[in-house]
């Protein structure tokens, strides 16, 4: 069963499935026609990177504290992206979904 949680970014209030198993972060977008925005949560401070392999264009929100400290638009087929600073939550929102 999907878990979700609203999260407030930049006045905005977003739904987004958490991904708290080995699988659903490993899987992230790939493979997904739609999807909802994911949010990844870690235990300890992390510069883990993250690719977009067989996913389509997100916004990546690396965020520590509830305040994001780096953001990035992510082409498809990207084999490392990494953060500026160390994260302790990643929020990927696919690009159509942002009216923004």
């Amino acid at each position: 069963m999907k878990k979700f949680k609203r999260i407030k970014i930049r006045g905005e209030v977003i739904k987004a499935e958490i991904c708290d198993t080995v699988f659903k972060r490993a899987r992230g977008l790939m493979f997904r026609k739609d999807s909802n925005s994911l949010l990844f949560l870690f235990k300890k401070e992390t510069r883990q990177p993250i690719h977009s392999l067989f996913c389509k264009p997100f916004k990546a929100l690396w965020m520590r504290d509830g305040k994001i400290i780096d953001e990035k638009n992510v082409r498809p087929f990207k084999l490392s992206v990494i953060p500026k600073e160390k994260f302790t939550e990643l929020v990927e929102i696919p690009l159509k979904t942002i009216t923004k």
